[in-house]
């Protein structure tokens, strides 16, 4: 992310101009509860999607996937690393080369996510209306797998370069999550500027775009050709990408419609919390997109839905058993 909640004090209250005011203890939770689950569902659709030989070559299911192993470093790494700086209040350690494996962490896997997901609608578009494009191996390679391995290629080596070989000075805020997740090239001529508008404004501008003219199109389509059962196999799509930059627009537009009021002239502490309250739950585009994927996997979600019915009535099934077997003894005892 281009920025998250700094703060200059090390007290469970945070200052009010420099991080949220939820206490730190209730981020713990919040990002703890929320984390677990996001991950499990993870897992659950990544081996899903892999071990079955038709979901891993059906070519909707590959974005998806990329997307999942993008969220892990956010899931993982980055979100453990937030816990224990709100459990303890304090970072781990003062050394620079950690807080910025962190910030490469969080911006890159967190910037890459958001850019995959305007590619996500924009796929879409192509595999419903433009199938035929992807019809050959030399259609799939152009239209579907060259612009994933781009997109990932250009993230990494982007931050790469960004955050390691800028030659800028960083500061470091040991008191405030992620180090204060100031890196200098943010703020370094062109590549501060790059980074705003190509990996951050225009990835949600598009997607928000693509997926309402994806959804014009499609009723369009359905009532001018009345092909409703084509349309019925392409809905689980459709309402999956829905879901997804609903999410993204609801929380991550407002970041940067209030960042370019500033940049207009807008005094900087108008909206400035609400700012700082929106880079808290953009967490949950990440934490959330798992289980807006599995809708699309409806025999998955079945699955999962029956496991934790089973485990919830196992035990009181076990006990009855028990129960109804103590009073045939006795009955069967007497008669003897």
């Amino acid at each position: 992310m281009m920025s998250t909640n700094n703060s200059s004090n090390t007290d469970d209250t945070s200052s009010d101009s420099s991080e949220i005011s939820l206490p730190r203890i209730v981020r713990f939770w919040f990002f703890l509860l929320s984390d677990i689950p996001s991950i499990i569902c993870t897992f659950c659709i990544i081996v899903h999607i892999i071990m079955n030989r038709t979901r891993r070559h059906a070519l909707q299911n590959h974005t998806i996937l990329v997307i999942l192993l993008t969220n892990l470093p956010v899931q993982l790494p980055d979100m453990i690393l937030y816990l224990i700086f709100y459990q303890y209040n304090s970072f781990v350690t003062s050394k620079p080369i950690v807080c910025i494996i962190w910030w490469w962490i969080d911006i890159t896997f967190y910037n890459g996510g958001v850019i995959l997901l305007a590619w996500l609608a924009l796929e879409r578009h192509i595999l419903i209306f433009h199938h035929q494009w992807v019809g050959n191996r030399k259609g799939r390679f152009l239209f579907h797998y060259f612009p994933l391995i781009s997109l990932v290629t250009y993230v990494l080596l982007f931050y790469i370069i960004a955050v390691f070989f800028i030659p800028c000075e960083n500061s470091y805020d040991y008191t405030a999550p992620a180090c204060g997740i100031s890196p200098c090239y943010q703020s370094y001529g062109v590549f501060g500027f790059w980074d705003l508008f190509a990996n951050n404004w225009a990835p949600i501008i598009l997607e928000g775009i693509i997926s309402i003219a994806l959804i014009l199109r499609v009723q369009w389509q359905k009532r001018r050709l009345h092909q409703s059962d084509q349309w019925r196999k392409q809905r689980r799509m459709i309402i999956q990408l829905c879901l997804v930059t609903g999410i993204n627009m609801c929380i991550n537009l407002p970041i940067y419609l209030i960042t370019f009021a500033h940049m207009c002239g807008l005094p900087s502490d108008y909206g400035a919390q609400a700012r700082l309250y929106f880079y808290f739950f953009a967490y949950y585009i990440t934490l959330l997109f798992p289980f807006t994927a599995l809708s699309q996997y409806p025999e998955l979600r079945k699955t999962i839905e029956k496991k934790i019915f089973c485990m919830s009535t196992t035990r009181p099934h076990h006990l009855s058993t028990v129960a109804t077997t103590k009073r045939v003894i006795p009955i069967g005892t007497t008669d003897l």
